[in-house]
């Protein structure tokens, strides 16, 4: 997988979370699980473009772990602002779907980089 697709994905992943608190917060004047929904969301990116200045592989694949926690934590928020009724559930599958494939191309360029070491 190309990391430069991961690196897109992440970001536009990012966007989507940094306006969907900007209209829980306007809108429905919710501040708290948004901004840690916005806290994590954003942080995918960030360590996945942390990753590509890594100083080694064991580094590469902590830093991508570390979004890939990250992504999982987003995933928990949208859940709870679904169930608490801030986000429909037509929203709550969109960006969901959206994390969940991140997710699944974290654990799969982990799973690459470990299976390269072993080499």
């Amino acid at each position: 997988m190309s990391e430069s697709i991961l690196k897109e994905k992440s970001f536009l992943f990012a966007i989507r979370i940094v306006m969907l608190y900007k209209s829980l917060k306007e809108k429905q004047q919710e501040y708290i699980l948004s901004k840690q929904l916005l806290r994590s969301g954003t942080s995918v990116g960030a360590m996945i473009r942390e990753s590509k200045n890594s100083e080694s592989k064991a580094d590469f694949q902590h830093k991508l772990g570390i979004a890939q926690k990250e992504c999982d934590e987003s995933l928990y928020w949208l859940e709870l602002l679904f169930r608490t009724n801030y986000l429909t559930e037509i929203e709550f599958l969109s960006y969901s779907f959206d994390a969940n494939e991140l997710l699944k191309m974290l654990r799969s360029s982990i799973l690459t980089s470990k299976s390269t070491n072993k080499k």
